[in-house]
């Protein structure tokens, strides 16, 4: 097996997701931590479809595509998986015009974080799985 191939697709989509969902909590956590600042619009952040995206194109030709970063497709498509980060347009504007709904968003970081935590576990598993190879399986 040679270097290069020792991180699947599926190693290489977690780690992307792992680095999106730890964007998400941040933003997530911006939004709690402006519930009361009047005028303050929340913010919602978006990946998982461009991820998908991503690791269906990852072995897809890049021919007659002036620079793959415009699209996330060939090698590395997963890794250059991006996240849109824009106003929250399914919202309750308040009296103060502030957008947070502090009960969805406490959601959201409690559902992100569980999401977080199991790829977090599946990469442990992986890469327990190699060093049992590199360490036991010669034996």
């Amino acid at each position: 097996m040679s270097m290069d191939k020792i991180f699947d697709r599926t190693t290489d989509a977690l780690g992307s997701s792992l680095k999106l969902r730890s964007l998400r909590h941040n933003v997530t956590s911006s939004n709690i931590a402006n519930a009361e600042t009047p005028g303050y619009k929340a913010k919602v952040v978006d990946f998982e479809d461009a991820l998908s995206r991503a690791i269906d194109m990852e072995g897809a030709a890049t021919n007659g595509v002036a620079s793959p970063d415009h699209f996330a497709m060939g090698p590395g498509a997963i890794s250059r998986a991006r996240a849109d980060v824009y106003d929250n347009p399914e919202v309750n504007v308040t009296n103060d015009q502030n957008t947070v709904d502090l009960e969805r968003e406490m959601a959201t970081l409690q559902e992100n974080s569980i999401l977080y935590k199991a790829a977090l576990q599946l990469i442990n598993k992986k890469l327990g799985a190699l060093k049992y190879a590199a360490t036991e399986g010669g034996r």
